[in-house]
């Protein structure tokens, strides 16, 4: 008779049965062929019965500690309890204790994506908002960079797993792996790009302006009509490669100055609708946990998620901004979680 490693649920219910009817354990493994061993230690187990539980009792904390240990919780955002406590000169609390302690006056959160917003910040939403109410929004070019990677965001690889199946293991990398950085632009219902930044190249002031001559300027924006160009607004963030006063100076001997050129809130990235643009690609380039292997392999995803983006969707994005300026105003430069 084969030995077994473990029971059934089945074998288990009719053990139990057979033992209520007044069977030996000796006969049960006979009734099931399985090792009179297991039979035993089923039985054995059964009756010993869950052991409980000891609760050791917590090493006590002053009052004056736990002021010490409130106010360390407010200067170190997302520190550790050990980091905590050690800074506080506590020592020999067990991590139990710690977060015990620390659960009556903190909890466990993850750093904001978002960066904060002061009372100037506010302010300047506001008046960006007042600014450009009545503006056209159908003549603004909407620009921004992205870096995509060849794993994806931290926690972006969840999803449902059928019962039975294992979770499929991610493809661990020695080193990082590095990055792409992608710049595109969008207008009423017209994508621009993605253009490609060149591997190794740091945008800074000069390499940011050559790489507009190279890609926006030579291969679209050159193709315009005067009356278009006369029209156009174009938008970037307050980068500083994007705000230095070399790409200011570049960008007016371009034509792109005073109200061609607008003017962007500090902090704002949920103002800017190509934000969401970023967020269908990489829903796209990412999804089911996809990874890659190389660089020019996630730029080819890139490219073809692009395509996929049609103009209707673009259109939905810059038609959004109406509403958008409307919500900065009712929520006095708050943000609009867009």
């Amino acid at each position: 008779m084969g030995q077994k490693k473990d029971l059934t649920g089945s074998e288990k219910s009719k053990i139990v049965r057979y033992l209520a009817e007044g069977c030996s354990s000796l006969k049960i493994a006979k009734l099931l062929k399985r090792d009179h061993r297991t039979i035993k230690r089923f039985i054995q187990n059964s009756q010993q019965g869950r052991k409980k539980r000891v609760e050791k009792p917590r090493r006590k904390i002053t009052a004056h500690e736990l002021r010490k240990v409130k106010r360390a919780a407010a200067k170190m955002p997302l520190a550790t309890s050990l980091a905590i406590f050690q800074s506080c000169n506590i020592t020999g609390v067990p991590k139990s204790t710690r977060c015990a302690i620390l659960r009556d006056m903190a909890k466990v959160r993850k750093a904001e994506r978002r960066p904060p917003l002061n009372k100037t910040h506010k302010l300047k939403c506001q008046d960006w908002a007042k600014k450009y109410l009545k503006t056209d929004f159908s003549k603004v070019l909407w620009t921004d960079e992205m870096r995509v990677s060849l794993d994806g965001p931290d926690g972006w690889a969840h999803g449902w797993i059928g019962k039975g199946q294992r979770a499929p293991v991610p493809l661990r990398r020695q080193q990082g792996g590095g990055g792409v950085l992608v710049w595109a632009g969008i207008i009423k219902d017209e994508l621009v790009g993605p253009f490609r930044v060149e591997d190794g190249v740091k945008l800074n002031s000069q390499s940011y302006c050559q790489f507009l001559e190279d890609t926006f300027f030579k291969q679209w924006y050159r193709k315009k009509s005067a009356s278009f160009k006369k029209n156009m607004i174009f938008m970037q963030d307050n980068a500083p490669s994007h705000a230095s006063k070399y790409s200011t100076a570049w960008l007016a001997r371009k034509g792109i100055k005073e109200e061609k050129l607008m003017t962007w809130p500090p902090c704002s990235p949920d103002l800017n609708p190509i934000e969401n643009l970023w967020s269908i690609i990489k829903c796209e380039i990412y999804k089911e946990g996809k990874q890659y292997t190389s660089l020019n392999s996630v730029w080819e995803a890139v490219v073809a998620a692009a395509r996929n983006v049609d103009g209707e969707q673009i259109k939905t994005l810059t038609e959004s901004m109406d509403g958008r300026l409307l919500s900065v105003l009712a929520k006095k430069g708050g943000y609009i979680g867009r």
